[in-house]
């Protein structure tokens, strides 16, 4: 299926019209008691349905942001020798998942 260069900028000029009605209505809408409410309930919705996998997810990255946080913690006080002798478990995991190149 060939498509002209006319009938190309048709579709984009009417993509980035409808894409600007959206935002204009949604600017109007944002600040509106209705919306504000209605979105709470939605995002509260959305977490009670999905608490599961939000847990599930913060127990796979817990002991990489116990990693991170201790990095940072050592990096802070200027003593990243120390960490790395202290905790060579979580600098190598920083390493393993490109967190940085050593």
């Amino acid at each position: 299926m060939e498509l002209s260069e006319d009938h190309i900028n048709n579709i984009l000029k009417s993509y980035k019209n409808k894409r600007e009605r959206e935002k204009e209505r949604y600017d109007r809408l944002k600040d509106t008691e209705e919306f504000k409410i209605s979105n709470r309930e939605k995002a509260k919705k959305h977490y009670l349905n999905n608490k599961d996998k939000y847990q599930e997810k913060y127990q796979e990255k817990k002991e990489y942001n116990k990693a991170k946080n201790s990095y940072y913690y050592y990096k802070r006080n200027n003593n990243l020798e120390k960490f790395k002798e202290k905790y060579p478990e979580r600098y190598d995991l920083l390493i393993s998942n490109n967190y940085f190149k050593d």
